[in-house]
């Protein structure tokens, strides 16, 4: 018998402590090299941790929902032993969707007792939302008796109470630091987008078919960016104590929405990339924070950050720093909107954007000429393809 250890792996500097969500091999069952055993979720991402052997695990120590450190021995793996488990439940295990998985254990479904609608029987993420809406009726009528409810109340008046996941509770933490911390002033500006749409247009299918990525309009708002930060370092640096720290790159931020709450991986040295480049970049982000992949070191850092409210609809609103950052634009949804040319009233699709901004070491005169670069960039989008 050869006895394995299964530890947490290495977290990064700032993170301590992280939670064990859901073990994908019951003791005694078979596992292979590679094959991923347990996600275990940070304040920061959701890590997956993969056996190192292949053989049987023989004992969990650590269950789902326990707090764990890093090197912590949370299960035992015997790389001789022959796993004691049927065919049939082989089967079942290997019949369910990651993604389904993953919605399962957010909803505390067994995924595994479920019969699978998929193609050959496989458990899909439709199978476990219809099943999830039944186990949150069921439990939220045995929770509340039927004499507690008030007799002028027809129906059930459902409440659930969910402990935050621990991505969702370091996110109030930092947006409250944010708000405590710091002294945070918003200005606006108005862009007309026209030039950027009418440059879009024009070459996004040669675009498309040279960089193997579409053209899409975050791109152009990060390189104006880079260009304003050049123009105002304040705006790029950070507050330490009672020191200023300049940042001589420019290590942009891009907020991501995820089913486990907002992302905000960096894009390094954006300076120095090209559209295609950055396009590339949030294309694959938006991907990996979708299935829970970013990696730690890709979240850590950032100089600025850029956050997109207009993807959902949102007209104006006053985007948090954040934290050790000292600024954050945010950006809304473009809508055709009449304005004054020239004297003459016109339809242009117009978009308001927003940069909040750390007073303690941002004077409102650089903000607002900060913002106002970006919106000139924007405007005559040929000085941030020139660099000029």
């Amino acid at each position: 018998m050869t006895i394995i250890e299964v530890k947490v792996p290495q977290l990064s500097e700032s993170v301590t402590e992280a939670t064990l969500l859901t073990w994908h091999k019951k003791a005694g069952e078979a596992v292979s090299e590679g094959e991923n055993l347990i996600d275990i979720e940070t304040d920061k991402v959701v890590l997956e941790l993969p056996a190192i052997k292949s053989g049987v695990l023989s004992k969990i120590v650590k269950q789902d929902g326990d707090k764990v450190v890093a090197g912590e021995v949370i299960a035992l793996l015997d790389t001789e032993a022959v796993a004691a488990v049927s065919k049939a439940k082989v089967e079942v295990a290997a019949a369910v969707t990651p993604s389904a998985r993953k919605l399962a254990h957010a909803h505390d479904v067994d995924a595994a007792s479920l019969q699978g609608s998929g193609r050959h029987g496989v458990v899909t993420k439709e199978d476990v939302q219809a099943a999830a809406v039944g186990v949150a009726r069921v439990e939220a009528t045995a929770a509340k008796p039927a004499a507690a409810i008030p007799p002028a109340v027809s129906g059930n008046r459902i409440e659930q109470r969910v402990p935050m996941t621990r991505i969702r509770q370091r996110i109030a933490e930092r947006l409250l630091q944010s708000q405590q911390n710091a002294a945070i002033l918003t200005t606006f500006n108005e862009v007309n987008m026209q030039p950027v749409i009418e440059l879009r247009n024009k070459y996004k299918d040669a675009f498309e078919k040279k960089h193997g990525v579409k053209l899409g309009f975050t791109s152009f708002f990060v390189k104006a960016a880079v260009l304003a930060l050049q123009k105002f370092p304040i705006i790029n640096a950070s507050v330490d104590g009672t020191d200023v720290v300049y940042h001589g790159y420019f290590d942009i931020g891009v907020a991501i929405g995820s089913e486990r709450g907002l992302v905000v991986p960096i894009i390094r040295d954006a300076d120095k990339l090209s559209l295609a480049d950055i396009e590339k970049q949030i294309a694959e982000f938006a991907a990996r924070a979708k299935d829970g992949k970013l990696t730690l070191e890709e979240l850590t850092g950032g100089t600025f950050s850029i956050t997109n409210g207009g993807v959902f609809g949102s007209m104006l609103s006053t985007p948090i720093i954040n934290p050790p950052q000292s600024a954050i634009l945010g950006i809304h949804a473009t809508k055709d909107r009449p304005v004054a040319e020239n004297g003459q009233v016109v339809i242009r699709p117009m978009n308001y954007l927003a940069v909040s901004y750390d007073h303690r070491i941002i004077d409102g005169r650089e903000a607002v000429q900060f913002l106002v670069t970006i919106k000139e960039a924007l405007e005559f989008p040929g000085r941030v393809l020139l660099d000029l």
